[in-house]
C-alpha cells in the first residue's frame, strides 16, 4: 500500500499464558503480526496502547472503533480477545481473524475466513502465513475504502443498525477532570483492605512522589495537566491515600538530576516546601 500517511492497524490478542502458550510464545506471536502488518504498509498497534494517558478500557473501545483494521488473534479463545473482537465486529469495520491450529472455530464466528498458522510457530510455515496475512490486510483496507456496502460481518445476516461512537471535543483540563474521576471511581470500587494495602505497601515505584494534598477535582487536574507535557519526566500518574487527599508520581528521564527536576515540579505546582521532621532527642 503506496501511501505518505502509515494507517494503524490495531492487534488483539493474548498476551498473558494460557493453554500452555506462556508470555514469551506470545511476544513471538506479537512480532510475527507486526511483521506481517507493516510490510503490508500499516503501524500495528496493541489496541490498548496509546500515548496518552488515560483509562484502558476507553482506550481499547476507541482503538476499536477508531482503527482502519484490526487484527484479531482468536487463538485459545481467550475471554477478553472474543469480547473485544465481539465488539469491534458489531462496529461493522474491516476485521481479519487468525488462529492457531490447535484452536476450535467458534460458531458465531465460523462463518467468517481465518487464518491459520502452527501453534509451534515452525519458520516455514509462519512464512507462508506472514505473506497471507499481509495480502489480506492490503485487500480488506482497499475493498473496505472502494466498496460502499462492504460489511465484515452483520449485514450478512440481514439489515442491521451499526453502533457508533460519538465523539466531542473537550479542552485539555476538562478531559483530565475526567480522568481522575474515572480514577476516582474506580479506587472507590476497591474494597477497603486493598486500599488499606495500596496506602502502606503499593505506592507506584517511582522517582517523584509529590504531596498534592486535599485539592477539588478541578484544581487536582489543573496541577496535573501541568505536567502532561514537562521534557523531563514520563509516566505521570496520581493515585489516591485517602479520599481527597491525592499524590502525583512520575519518573525522570535520563539525563535529568531527581532533585533539579523535584525542585522544578514543586515551583510549577506552587507546593509548599518539604518539612524537615527534627530528630527526636534521646531520652537519657
Amino acid at each position: 500500500m503506496n501511501t505518505d500517511e502509515v494507517n494503524v492497524c490495531g492487534i488483539v490478542m493474548p498476551i498473558s499464558s494460557i493453554e500452555g502458550c506462556n508470555e514469551s510464545h506470545w511476544s513471538e506471536v506479537l512480532e510475527i503480526l507486526t511483521d506481517a502488518i507493516e510490510e503490508a504498509g500499516f503501524e500495528g498497534n496493541l489496541v490498548s496502547n496509546a500515548d496518552d494517558v488515560g483509562i484502558i478500557h476507553k482506550r481499547i473501545i476507541q482503538n476499536l472503533y477508531d482503527n482502519p483494521v484490526v487484527v484479531c488473534d482468536v487463538s485459545c479463545k481467550n475471554p477478553n480477545v472474543m469480547f473485544e473482537l465481539g465488539l469491534r465486529l458489531a462496529f461493522d469495520k474491516p476485521t481479519i481473524i487468525v488462529k492457531d491450529d490447535e484452536t476450535s472455530y467458534s460458531f458465531d464466528t465460523s462463518a467468517i475466513e481465518h487464518l491459520e498458522y502452527p501453534r509451534d510457530l515452525r519458520f516455514s510455515q509462519i512464512v507462508d502465513f506472514k505473506k497471507k496475512l499481509t495480502e489480506k490486510i492490503i485487500a480488506t483496507y482497499k475493498k473496505s475504502t472502494l466498496d460502499q456496502n462492504y460489511t465484515t460481518f452483520l449485514k450478512h445476516f440481514g439489515e442491521f443498525k451499526v453502533a457508533k461512537l460519538d465523539k466531542t471535543e473537550v479542552s485539555g483540563q476538562e478531559f483530565i477532570i475526567d480522568e481522575l474521576k474515572s480514577l476516582r471511581r474506580t479506587i472507590a470500587r476497591m474494597d477497603s483492605s486493598k486500599i488499606q494495602r495500596s496506602h502502606s505497601k503499593a505506592r507506584p515505584e517511582s522517582d517523584i512522589d509529590l504531596c498534592l494534598g486535599e485539592l477539588s477535582g478541578s484544581e487536582a487536574s489543573n496541577k496535573f495537566g501541568l505536567l502532561m507535557e514537562h521534557p523531563a519526566i514520563s509516566n505521570v500518574g496520581v493515585y489516591e491515600l485517602q479520599p481527597d487527599h491525592i499524590h502525583l508520581f512520575a519518573d525522570v528521564k535520563n539525563g535529568y538530576s531527581t532533585d533539579e527536576v523535584k525542585k522544578e515540579l514543586h515551583e510549577i505546582l506552587d507546593l509548599p516546601a518539604v518539612k524537615r521532621r527534627r530528630p527526636r532527642k534521646s531520652v537519657q
